[in-house]
């Protein structure tokens, strides 16, 4: 039974041929693999988390977070559980063995989740179960603000325009907005007028829902006509919602403009985000598991060039910062040295063979090796990091020395008056 290497030696076209093909597929590989700085490793953790609007830290604790706790108590594999208890939030973060299946871990949670939700209080909000993703980190984050319009315009045009571009680059999982400040309505009210009329903030809310709406009115259709009818309910500016009938009683119409007023401003104002005092508003790119960072910036920033062209003048877009400038310059050291040890080692086995012709095997044996070592990364879901690229530069010692001890032995043999093709299948058995 002849082996891979006598058979190299009688059919070498053979063997450029299988050479070649190796170094495709590694070719094909290589632009398919992710670049990162460490490899995407998911941690075995599963987060629990709660939202009860107006409600404070300890009644967070005592209604929510510790219900939740003992029910999860049981589930098998857990290693610690830790919460966080406050005002209107709770956070519990449950922590598997790392031999754990955190899927099956985190359909766990879930049904342990929805079997003590009726432990809740009845107006809480649905606890929201998530596994810890080592994709979810921004890799970019930029901010956006503007010295002459009020934060709203600012947020408007981050999330109409510039998420609506960044978000269609290939790789991106999704843009996050930070500091959000959408539009609202905010109704002020004065306790005082309130008292004088017998009112309270549940009359404002059950007015807002009753007057404040707008439903299907049907169509009118003629012979040769059909129109659709639209009921404008709906109020969208200050004076109307000032003019809203509160509550009418012997005679007396009560509008909220008598108990109150209508403000125009941003729907939350408990976040925000701020650089030297300036309020603003921040965007940040979250990349798809296993996409090439790199090349999702590299796109960005082409895009960002565009939109600074597009976007009015009154507008400052900047980078806040850029997490593919590390992998970059991590992955050109390690680049770096891997070029260092491939000219080490062509001039380590030139100075002790002193032949050039025995020097070319391992010159042309080290990069096949390399170009289709990235084939096997694709294909077991592996990726160009620090990790990755160490380990091919450890592997160049491991293919030299195989190289060179088949190459002396043929090479002794050679000095000895045996043929070149004979001294190659023997020295390489």
């Amino acid at each position: 039974m002849s082996s891979l290497s006598s058979t190299s030696i009688d059919r070498p076209v053979l063997s450029i041929v299988m050479s070649l093909l190796l170094v495709l597929l590694g070719i094909v590989g290589f632009f398919y693999l992710g670049i990162r700085e460490y490899p995407a490793v998911d941690p075995p953790t599963v987060t629990v988390t709660t939202s009860y609007t107006g409600a404070n830290a300890d009644i967070i604790e005592s209604q929510i977070t510790e219900p939740l706790e003992e029910a999860l108590n049981g589930i098998e594999g857990i290693r610690t559980i830790s919460s966080t208890s406050r005002e209107q939030s709770s956070v519990i973060n449950v922590e598997f063995n790392l031999n754990a299946d955190l899927e099956a871990a985190a359909n766990d949670v879930r049904d342990r989740v929805s079997r003590a939700i009726r432990l809740l209080p009845r107006d809480v909000d649905p606890p929201v179960v998530e596994k810890s993703d080592a994709n979810s980190e921004p890799i970019i984050f930029m901010t956006l603000r503007s010295d002459s319009r009020d934060i709203m315009q600012v947020n408007e045009l981050a999330t109409n325009v510039i998420k609506e571009r960044i978000q269609t680059i290939e790789g991106v999982s999704g843009v996050r907005i930070f500091g959000e400040k959408k539009y609202s309505m905010r109704l002020w009210l004065d306790p005082a007028k309130m008292a004088a009329f017998a009112l309270t903030p549940i009359d404002v809310q059950n007015a807002v829902d009753r007057e404040n709406v707008e439903l299907p009115s049907g169509r009118i259709e003629g012979n040769e006509t059909e129109l659709a009818i639209r009921t404008i309910g709906r109020l969208t500016t200050p004076d109307e919602f000032n003019n809203l009938i509160i509550k009418e009683a012997d005679g007396t119409i009560i509008h909220l403009k008598d108990i109150g007023h209508a403000l125009l401003g941003p729907e939350n104002e408990r976040n925000a985000v701020k650089r030297n005092l300036i309020p603003m508003i921040g965007i940040a790119i979250t990349p798809q598991p296993g996409a090439n960072a790199v090349a999702i910036a590299d796109e960005f920033y082409k895009r960002l060039a565009q939109l600074k062209k597009e976007i009015p003048t009154d507008y400052s877009l900047e980078i806040g910062y850029d997490f593919t400038t590390f992998i970059r310059n991590t992955i050109h050291e390690v680049q770096d040295t891997l070029l260092v040890a491939f000219l080490l080692v062509i001039l380590i086995i030139f100075l002790f063979l002193r032949d050039w012709r025995s020097t070319i095997i391992p010159v042309v044996a080290i990069p096949i090796s390399i170009i289709a070592a990235f084939f096997i990364m694709y294909v077991a879901g592996f990726s160009i990091n620090v990790l990755t690229l160490v380990a091919i530069i450890l592997s160049i010692g491991l293919v030299c020395d195989d190289a060179i001890v088949v190459l002396e032995n043929i090479y002794s043999k050679v000095e000895h008056g045996e043929t070149p093709l004979k001294a190659a299948r023997e020295g390489s058995r």
